[in-house]
């Protein structure tokens, strides 16, 4: 002990002559980093105001001035503005500015840096800027910037930096101490024998066994402790491929991925002699095919095309992509009759409309129930017999699947199930409808994690829960106790690859619109606007057409000068209503291009056709304008796929105010399509801004989308699905030991109960 004290002794001085010496040093730094960290906001302020300032000069209005300089002064830290004008005129200024600061006076503060002016009022930073007008200087501007502030930061610095010191020289001393009398005993080497299972805390046996499980339950604890403590921070992430593998091998100890879906990443479809490979148009697809490239692991999808049987194994799997292979892709078969019930009957003629709430009436038929139920089962069966493992992380995809998740955690109670329904989910009311909605809702509730795009979508779901079911909700920690089981209801908005595949942006922006307007023979100058969905009554793509019509209507100078190209993929073409909808889009482009026949192009081009990814982001790097009017959307990745495009930081976005994307791009052209008078002067909008506010606009966008991301919003998830891993080992650690303290009563006939 006296040596310790020998030591902290001389310790403590020495902190009190750097902490002596430190503290002016750093009230030196700190004032130099104010001054100049506040010059740069006058730079900021002079450039900002230097419109609004030139027009006030131009009316020639004293007070108006006045009034403009009294309202920039609101900032607590600006204390005076002041105005001199060239040529000797009248000076404006606030009444706060200090009368040491004159026009006669200001070339002693003209710099490219502040000067600190010691006035009654305390220390003021001046800085001075000049006023341009038409090419020649107007006048002076002052910004006078109160440092008063700096004094109390400097008091708190101080104050901070002495606890600072006083912690440290404790924590030192404390570990100083501790160390010595560890070191005394010898405790430090008995520690590291008892971690290492050897008995060294029992002299008289070298080797202790029954301590060999002790220690790995401390070395196991250790890690979830540093697991916890080092848990990743989404700000100082950079979301790439490599960030996560290393959350799945670092947090998720290198599981095996698992992912469902009902589309497949690759089709593969008989052309004459040869086979093709198609890559659907599919918001879901373009958002975890990515993922699977990342982590490798096993695609379990319905295999549909006309030469999907040809390429696959015995297994009925095969790698993909086709160009090099980096994870399997298992196909499930369905036959006609349960293609019609599960795809086309349950989930497309009855949860689709139902979730959508688009003025489709929903239809509900017991035997496409039946369907859907048998084809659940198959899939999460195809799980089971994937998984290598007892328990995989499985994500589960979309309404196709609600019933997947509880059938797999009752195959497979150990595995991690992320389910995430990619479409909105409505309120409790409406959800009523489905004649089945208590199974529904308890095959979600298998999930482990349930995702959802929005906030808003999160809470329906939770509210219809509370509505239906008898569960635990839990409104703050937004989880739901069901049957034993807890879930998690989660916001993860969906997102697309950053940065884009340089073989989707790499053709120039300039040769992919002279190559499209080769195309649809249409004149250098002609402006072009594009719309990309699939033929679906939900993307409002008649809305967007009446708005094209209503713009030629009400600016008839775009007559013969703007081209919209509507791409529309077909889907679900066996169902009466998908029909009738083609029928109806194609009569309203016919109609609309007669009408102004007259104009030397037709104002409309219709493309109902699939198109490979590369084809849409030419159509999308080509466009002046991108119109994504959706009636009601989950998210709607082709405005984000749009902005991802735009490398040259030009093109408008329209989207509607009814898409998840509208929540995250709001300097996108926000509108209600349903509004054809607004939609219409959005377009005129977008296709007369200035390309200064084009850029301005573009770059918050990509910058949203490079920070959230498709990786981003996977890796979410699994950080979730580990948290909640660790979260239920430490449990079963902490109810064990209860476990084997409960008595055990033996009854007459000698059972143990």
């Amino acid at each position: 002990m006296r040596l310790s004290l020998r030591f902290i002794i001389p310790l403590f001085l020495a902190l009190g002559a750097i902490a002596y010496a430190v503290v002016p040093l750093v009230d030196k730094l700190t004032l130099q980093w104010f001054e100049r960290d506040l010059d740069s906001r006058a730079s900021l302020i002079a450039n900002t105001v230097q419109e609004p300032l030139r027009d006030a000069i131009r009316a020639g209005t004293r007070s108006r001035l006045e009034g403009f300089f009294t309202r920039l002064t609101q900032d607590e830290r600006l204390f005076a503005v002041g105005f001199c004008p060239t040529g000797g005129g009248e000076a404006v200024a606030t009444p706060t500015l200090p009368t040491e600061i004159t026009c006669a006076t200001l070339e002693q503060y003209s710099g490219d840096a502040g000067h600190v002016l010691k006035s009654a009022d305390g220390p003021l930073l001046v800085s001075v800027r000049p006023v341009v007008l038409a090419g020649a200087p107007a006048g002076t501007l002052v910004l006078v910037h109160d440092l008063s502030f700096v004094a109390r930061r400097s008091a708190e610095t101080r104050k901070y930096l002495f606890y600072f010191f006083v912690g440290l020289g404790a924590t030192v001393a404390l570990i100083t101490v501790v160390i010595a009398q560890l070191s005394w005993r010898g405790w430090v080497q008995g520690l590291s024998a008892l971690l290492r299972g050897e008995g060294l805390v029992r002299p008289d046996k070298p080797d202790a066994p029954e301590l060999r499980p002790i220690a790995r339950d401390l070395r196991a604890l250790i890690s979830d402790l540093q697991a916890e403590h080092g848990s990743r921070d989404d700000e100082q992430l950079a979301w790439t491929p490599d960030t996560l593998r290393a959350i799945l091998h670092g947090e998720l100890r290198g599981q095996e991925v698992i992912v469902v879906s009902n589309r497949e990443p690759y089709i593969h479809v008989r052309e004459g002699e040869n086979i093709a490979v198609w890559r659907p148009a599919s918001g879901l697809v373009t958002a975890l095919e990515p993922i699977m490239r990342a982590c490798s692991g096993t695609w379990i999808a319905h295999g549909g095309g006309s030469a999907d049987r040809e390429v696959v194994d015995r297994h009925d799997r095969v790698g993909v992509p086709p160009e090099h292979p980096l994870y399997q892709l298992r196909r499930v078969w369905l036959t006609p009759k349960e293609e019609a019930g599960y795809y086309y009957g349950f989930a497309n003629e009855g949860l689709w409309p139902l979730c959508h709430i688009a003025h489709v009436r929903p239809t509900f038929r017991s035997a496409d129930w039946e369907q859907y139920v048998a084809v659940n089962h198959a899939f999460a069966g195809a799980v089971v017999d994937e998984a290598t493992s007892p328990d995989p992380i499985v994500l589960v995809h979309d309404y196709h699947f609600a019933l997947v998740p509880r059938m797999i955690q009752e195959a497979l109670p150990a595995a991690t199930i992320i389910a995430f329904w990619h479409i909105p989910w409505p309120n409790p009311e409406a959800f009523g409808i489905c004649p089945w909605r208590e199974e529904l809702l308890d095959g979600m509730l298998g999930s482990t994690i349930l995702g959802f795009h929005t906030q808003f979508h999160c809470n329906n779901f939770v509210d219809t829960v509370d509505r239906l079911l008898e569960a635990r909700v839990d409104r703050e920690m937004f989880t739901v106790s069901y049957r034993g089981k807890l879930t998690a209801v989660k916001r993860y908005p969906i997102s697309i690859e950053w940065p884009p595949s340089a073989e989707l942006v790499g053709k120039p922006v300039e040769q992919c619109r002279e190559d499209v307007r080769r195309r649809h023979d249409l004149p250098p100058d002609q402006a072009i606007g594009v719309g990309v969905d699939r033929l679906d009554y939900t993307k409002g793509i008649e809305e967007r057409l009446r708005a094209v019509e209503r713009l030629l209507e009400t600016h008839p100078e775009w007559a013969g000068r703007f081209t919209f190209i509507q791409i529309a993929a077909p889907t679900r073409s066996k169902i009466e209503e998908y029909q009738a909808y083609e029928g109806r889009v194609r009569a309203m482009v016919a109609r609309i291009n007669d009408r102004f026949a007259s104009a030397r192009r037709p104002p409309i081009e219709l493309k109902i056709a699939h198109h490979q990814p590369d084809e849409v982001y030419e159509y999308y790097r080509a466009a002046e304008v991108c119109m994504v009017t959706s009636l009601h959307d989950g998210m709607n990745l082709v405005a984000k796929e749009f902005i991802s495009s735009r490398t040259d930081e030009r093109g408008v976005l329209i989207l509607s105010r009814f898409t998840g994307a509208a929540r995250e791009l709001p300097e996108a052209l926000i509108v209600n399509p349903y509004d054809t008078d607004e939609c219409a002067a959005a377009l005129h909008l977008a296709l007369s801004m200035p390309a200064g506010e084009q850029r301005a606009r573009i770059r918050l966008m990509r910058g949203l989308i490079q920070d959230f991301n498709v990786y981003r919003w996977a890796g979410r998830m699994l950080i979730d699905a580990a948290a909640m891993r660790r979260r239920g080992r430490l449990l079963e650690r902490a109810t064990a030991p209860e476990a084997r303290r409960r008595p055990v009563v033996r009854t007459g006939a000698g059972h143990r109960r």
